[in-house]
């Protein structure tokens, strides 16, 4: 069974609970910082695009700038890794995890 939409939010929530920041290009790239190196990274490279506060404001937060994101939008959590950078990127939402969405709400307007 592939996961939802929602399945992949019950993981964005998770992750926000340990997350420093987060980072929105805003466009489509939307970072959770979970270390302090990445969190650091992320206010040099991404401000003002940078939000702290309780995980319930991160949520809240994440949920409007992804509702305001282009199409190819998704959320990964971002741990430093100085052996192979590009490994510590996790996909919470990966880009098209909402496409058979939009196309069965196209569907039902038929």
């Amino acid at each position: 069974m592939s996961k939802t939409l929602a399945d992949y939010w019950d993981d964005v929530e998770d992750a926000v609970q340990d997350a420093h920041l987060i980072a929105w290009d805003t466009c489509h790239k939307i970072y959770l910082a979970m270390d302090e190196a990445e969190a650091n990274w992320f206010r040099e490279n991404y401000a003002p695009d940078v939000v702290t506060g309780t995980p319930e404001e991160l949520l809240a937060t994440l949920r409007d700038w992804y509702e305001n994101s282009c199409g190819l939008r998704f959320i990964q959590a971002v741990t430093r890794d100085e052996e192979d950078p590009n490994r510590g990127f996790t996909n919470l939402i990966p880009q098209g995890a909402d496409w058979e969405d939009d196309y069965e709400d196209e569907d039902e307007e038929e």
